[in-house]
């Protein structure tokens, strides 16, 4: 008789349980040996050049060989600190993780999240959530349709690529469920609609960020949001992630590499991928008569979405005001009890630690990689080859690169927009084309890497786990940038 297997942990990777201790000896040599001869080697007071690279490497190295996020931020956070501090790496580390923790954006980050996380476990356990899914049984009758419709809901909830992770995936997992469709593709059809989609829009939260910092920068002469609408036409990895996601809803591009093999086992019917942080829901008849269900599920998002945009676009003072609409909804109707709300608000708080240490680790990684000087580098070793027809392609690229790497669709352009804008108007650019290139790099990024914000929000709101949802959405991103580099390519000879 076999012993019995270990059950696997809530936060373990979709592979078979392997006994990978050799393989792990051997890349924690690799990783020490690296950092070891970089740091013995490297003159103190002298820039790192090419080594800035070296831990966001190490990051994906190690996520890619382990498939966990968490650790492999860690890793490389602390490979780059022994690089930078080698005498007291655990010094600065302390400082650094203090800093971050007290940073104002991490702050807002664990109170949106957390506060969302509650508000749509509220919808679920009121029942609001499954009448408003059998309500949509009623008006999508395909698989094809199933994933179109989250599709659209996407584009629709634009106005932040939190809100639209987080509340998009609730509204219709248990639906594509229904049809065998694979949460990873839910992951990506969600994602695709998130920062690609909220950059098109001036009147998210994407749009007020970045024309404040043009402004600031002067970019242009005017209002910022006047430079911004300008270079919606040129936000080129925006329009071309929505015309393939609209491809890949509507079955008329295939599924592309680990993405095959998860859309094979929905169809065999297990949507839900192994070791993932959710289990499957169930598929009840709802309680409420079907309009009530739908209004009790419309009415709070409505009011999110409201209340977001009457703060001028501040989705914290919004899901304060949907959540404590919504208790006030549910109490009067007697849909749940005060305790089992509170409780959901709880349960919702805690669903959110895994994404939310992840992030926070990722800011750590950003500070190091900061500190270490590789956006400058990045930019610097580019700029020999920069014309006026190169410079778009050029920015998309390499920022593209930085982001993807740190993980950091902000961040990182409060260093590069102060480099970008005064080489564009030196060279006599179009602004506008450079400004799409920016905000493109920003959100490939945002899209692309498993540690993004928004990235592991829509794996968490989905139902699979970030590097589930990092590799299977990769392709496509991948195949999207490509284009994208290619329209700025042309673009850049035809306006130049």
């Amino acid at each position: 008789m076999s012993a019995p297997q270990p059950s696997p942990h809530p936060f373990s990777p979709s592979l078979p349980a392997r006994d990978g201790t050799g393989r792990t000896l051997l890349l924690v040599l690799a990783v020490l040996a690296t950092v070891g001869v970089l740091t013995l080697t490297h003159e103190p007071g002298s820039d790192f050049g090419w080594a800035s690279l070296v831990p966001s490497l190490i990051v994906l190295v190690v996520a890619i060989a382990t498939h966990r996020t968490l650790e492999a931020l860690a890793i490389g956070a602390l490979s780059g600190l022994v690089m930078l501090q080698p005498e007291d790496f655990v010094g600065e580390l302390a400082d650094i993780s203090l800093s971050v923790m007290m940073n104002e954006t991490i702050a807002w980050l664990i109170l949106v999240c957390g506060l969302m996380g509650g508000f749509i476990a509220m919808l679920e356990k009121s029942g609001c959530t499954l009448s408003f899914s059998h309500f949509m049984t009623r008006l999508v009758k395909t698989r094809r349709q199933s994933m179109l419709s989250t599709a659209a809901l996407g584009v629709l909830i634009f106005i932040d690529d939190y809100l639209n992770a987080l509340a998009t995936s609730a509204a219709m997992k248990r639906l594509t469920d229904r049809f065998g469709v694979s949460r990873e593709k839910l992951a990506y059809i969600v994602d695709s609609t998130a920062a690609p989609i909220c950059i098109l829009v001036p009147i998210s939260t994407w749009a007020v960020y970045f024309a404040e910092l043009l402004e600031t920068n002067g970019a242009t002469e005017g209002p910022g949001m006047g430079l911004y609408i300008a270079s919606i036409p040129f936000m080129l990895y925006g329009w071309v992630a929505m015309g393939l996601v609209l491809l890949v809803a509507s079955g008329k591009l295939p599924d592309l590499g680990p993405m095959k093999a998860a859309e094979a086992r929905a169809r065999a019917g297990q949507p839900i991928p192994d070791g993932a942080p959710d289990a499957a829901l169930d598929d009840t008849t709802p309680t409420q008569s079907p309009w009530r269900g739908v209004f009790n599920f419309v009415a709070p998002m409505a009011v999110l979405i409201g209340a977001s945009a009457y703060f001028e676009i501040d989705l914290l003072k919004g899901v304060m005001v949907a959540t404590l609409f919504t208790l006030v909804l549910y109490l009067v109707q007697r849909l749940a009890t005060f305790a089992s709300l509170m409780d959901g608000i709880m349960d919702g708080f805690r669903t959110m630690m895994l994404p939310l240490a992840i992030v926070a680790v990722g800011f750590v990684l950003r500070e190091v990689n900061d500190q270490l000087g590789m956006t400058q580098f990045m930019i610097d070793a580019l700029a020999p080859y920069l014309t006026p027809a190169l410079l778009p392609a050029l920015v998309f690229v390499s920022m593209a690169v930085v982001v993807f790497a740190t993980g950091s669709s902000w961040g990182v352009f409060v260093i590069s927009i102060p480099i970008v804008v005064p080489m564009a108007q030196h060279m006599d650019a179009p602004m506008p084309l450079v400004v799409g290139a920016l905000l493109s790099a920003s959100s490939f990024g945002s899209h692309a890497c498993f540690f993004s914000d928004s990235s592991v929000l829509s794996s968490q709101g989905s139902g699979c786990l970030p590097m589930q949802h990092g590799l299977t959405q990769f392709p496509y991103a991948l195949l999207g940038a490509l284009v994208t580099a290619a329209g700025f390519l042309a673009l850049g000879y035809a306006l130049t």
